[in-house]
């Protein structure tokens, strides 16, 4: 999400500092009953806008582990990254949470975490352990950066919604679309390496010149684009969004049902299914962190069936747990893509900021 994104949980949560428990410190002590250095109750959690988690599932974990979780939002993950590479080693807090694939090798490359195997990871298909050597980041979900679309808005003008990334370019298709800057927003990014993935190294930086002539509008955020610009969204609607074509994530279209008034029996919005890239989210111990071993039992957590089962319906993302189930609305309103673009880690890390640079040239000149 993210997709988080992620991302789509936005459209309810907070933004700030939310404290999800009391904090403090307790003494430890030996088995002799000597006084040893005090303990952080206080495990604090950083991460990107978009994280939300039911209280009692959080709830849940400090009765297992005597922590309390404080979540503090960060920006968007790009920002929120960017954050912590400037704090390095006296990070904001304990774990980070959303880095995602687009952005892994800008935090792992700068030492922004220390290495910790998560218990339960073997849980996870290794498919999404892009560090598995080291174990310095942890999967945590999965999802798909795509292009959504207001249905109302294509019906009202008898117009097929676009399907493919070649169809955003057409005529009929003017002036529509509304994009996240892929250096200031994950799905911005990940929408920008799947143009490369789908056109090539070379071939890309032609398509967006299409897109640019064919009045694609830029703005710096999902939150912005989603909820202000695009003409389909709960905030969209208030904002008065004229924008009918938006870049989110396949699992957007369930946010819309679960928070309508009234409840539609069908999502709103749909999913262009040939424009989306895959997209899997980490978490890390921060190098610094003042509680450790409340961040390890953290990140132990956040990859727990408890966890996993909790977040579709809060960030709108997919768990990585095999053994983690969906709920029935999200797999009713959501999209499944079968064949989303891909890019490897070392690729990314290659062609990322050359890519995000020229791109800035072509579509913002």
């Amino acid at each position: 999400m993210s997709i988080k994104k992620a991302a789509a949980a936005a459209l309810v949560a907070a933004l700030g500092v939310t404290t999800l428990a009391a904090c403090g410190t307790e003494d430890v002590r030996d088995a002799a009953g000597k006084s040893g250095a005090p303990v952080p109750k206080t495990v604090t959690l950083v991460s990107h806008d978009s994280f939300n988690a039911s209280k009692e599932v959080l709830a849940d974990f400090t009765k297992q582990t005597g922590f309390t979780v404080k979540v503090l939002k960060s920006g968007d993950a790009g920002e929120a990254v960017n954050k912590e590479i400037l704090t390095k080693g006296s990070p904001q807090g304990d774990v980070f949470f959303g880095v995602d694939n687009t952005l892994l090798s800008r935090a792992l490359d700068n030492g922004i975490f220390v290495p910790y195997e998560a218990k339960g990871l073997d849980r996870v298909p290794a498919a999404y352990q892009l560090d598995k050597e080291r174990h310095r980041v942890t999967p945590i979900d999965s999802g798909d950066i795509c292009v959504n679309y207001d249905k109302k808005y294509f019906a009202d003008k008898k117009l097929a919604p676009p399907v493919t990334f070649d169809d955003l370019a057409k005529p009929q298709y003017k002036n529509l679309l509304v994009v996240e800057n892929p250096e200031r927003s994950s799905p911005g990014l990940g929408f920008l390496l799947g143009t490369a993935a789908k056109y090539g190294d070379d071939g890309w930086q032609a398509y967006w010149t299409k897109l640019k002539a064919n009045g694609v509008k830029t703005v710096d955020s999902w939150e912005l684009a989603y909820n202000q610009e695009f003409s389909g969204s709960a905030g969209g609607k208030q904002a008065k969004g004229d924008r009918p074509l938006v870049v989110s994530y396949a699992s957007s279209p369930p946010v819309e049902v679960l928070y309508g008034e009234p409840q539609p029996k069908v999502a709103p919005t749909g999913v262009s299914t040939g424009t989306c890239f895959r997209q899997t989210e980490f978490a890390g111990l921060l190098n610094g962190a003042k509680n450790p071993e409340g961040g390890k039992a953290l990140i132990d957590f956040l990859i727990s069936k408890k966890f996993q089962e909790d977040m579709p319906l809060q960030m709108f993302v997919n768990p990585v747990a095999k053994d983690a189930a969906l709920p029935e609305l999200f797999t009713k309103h959501g999209v499944v893509v079968d064949e989303p673009e891909t890019m490897t880690p070392e690729k990314i890390a290659e062609k990322r900021d050359p890519w995000i640079q020229q791109w800035s040239s072509l579509v913002l000149k």
